[in-house]
């Protein structure tokens, strides 16, 4: 039997492209919106579609600078609930699909705006990207080897986190005060913003212990033994994360070092430990360790690989892997929604869509016949 999800109903239009909002249009659609996925067509040949994030979507194509293009699309923000958009500040004004023009159509109308910089502020028409973003925000300056320049992590953290996840909240938030009040209202959501709570943690340590962020030199990153990465024998890494003093004394028990439990936080002799517990773990080959350590409660994990993930018996049994039929027959992996409701679960009902694969479905809902579509598409509308 499928599923309904728990925002059956909800009709999302999506204007926005690249990873923030297409990922959180995702979360929604998983969740059961009918979200409608609108880009020009002269984004088609660009390479930056990226597939798997049209799961449980429709697509069309549209030319919102084209009258017809507008006019269609004001049809379907009538019986819409959210629009997203992900474009620079100021653009949808020009295309005169802009909030307060929308709200003159539809005043509940719950419309998001995903930006690098937010809507304000002397930093909203500036360009950027995820690593910007980062840095703009002290993120980058945290991560990286001590003593060495920021490293750029290889997942869009700003993006997905600061930008999509956020802007799914806000929708959520907004779609229930609607229940409340009947209004529809406005979103802004600067991914720049939507990160800086990660500083939550080191901001804490500098204002209630003195120890300044550093990159690889604060007590959640690399600077004790107990909450550090090392190298195995076979070239891969092991995690461990024994943060509370009985994880790193049974640590230190099972690793014949007793007397080391009591100088967890040392700072005399943290490096002492460091490299005691680096000679130690080159000792062995991974699998050696983790079918050493694995149940043996100290916060111990492998650093798995991305071949390894997909893979995974947990992530298997966690039902976080999905196998869908791609646009060439052959299966393709995703990842399925990590929000697991009871009653309403997430799920994957169709696979991704092509650009533009339902221009003509759509179009044909809102009542235009099959010659106003030709017409449409030869005249660049569609």
């Amino acid at each position: 039997m499928s599923n309904k999800g728990a925002l059956a109903g909800v009709r999302v239009l999506d204007l926005s492209r690249l990873l923030p909002g297409p990922y959180c249009s995702m979360i929604l659609a998983d969740h059961g919106a009918d979200v409608i996925a609108i880009e020009n067509r002269k984004f088609q040949d660009d390479g930056l579609f990226f597939e798997e994030l049209y799961r449980n979507k429709r697509h069309m194509s549209l030319n919102l600078k084209n009258p017809k293009g507008k006019e269609i699309f004001s049809r379907l923000v009538r019986d819409a609930d959210v629009v997203l958009e992900g474009f620079r500040p100021g653009v949808v004004d020009r295309l005169g699909v802009d909030y307060e023009a929308l709200c003159q159509i539809n005043p509940g109308i719950i419309y998001c705006s995903i930006s690098g910089y937010g809507q304000t502020g002397p930093k909203r028409y500036q360009v950027g990207h995820d690593v910007n973003y980062l840095s703009t925000a002290g993120v980058l300056n945290l991560i990286g080897e001590e003593g060495g320049a920021p490293t750029i992590p290889a997942v869009q953290i700003a993006d997905i986190l600061g930008g999509a996840m956020q802007a799914a909240v806000g929708i959520l938030m907004a779609l229930y005060s609607r229940t409340q009040s009947g209004r529809g209202q406005y979103i802004d959501i600067s991914m720049t913003e939507g990160v800086l709570g990660l500083l939550t943690l080191p901001r804490f340590f500098q204002q209630k212990a003195g120890e300044q962020p550093l990159r690889s030199a604060t007590t959640l990153s690399h600077k004790f033994a107990c909450y550090n990465t090392y190298k195995t024998k076979d070239n891969r890494y092991v995690a461990i994360g024994a943060v509370e003093n009985r994880f790193w004394h049974r640590l230190c028990e099972h690793l014949g070092r007793p007397e080391f439990a009591e100088l967890q936080y040392d700072n005399a002799r943290r490096l002492e430990l460091i490299d005691w517990l680096r000679e130690t773990f080159s000792q062995k080959n991974l699998a050696e360790w983790d079918a050493e350590l694995s149940d043996l409660d100290v916060c111990y994990s492998a650093v798995a690989t991305v071949d390894e993930i997909v893979d995974s018996p947990f992530f298997r049994e966690r039902q976080m892997i999905h196998l869908y039929p791609g646009q060439n027959g052959k299966l393709c992996q995703t990842f399925t929604s990590p929000v697991k409701l009871s009653e309403t679960p997430a799920e994957i009902h169709s696979s991704p869509a092509t650009f533009g694969q339902h221009t003509r479905e759509i179009l044909r809902e809102l009542g235009y016949s099959n010659s106003y579509i030709d017409e449409f598409a030869g005249a660049g509308v569609v």
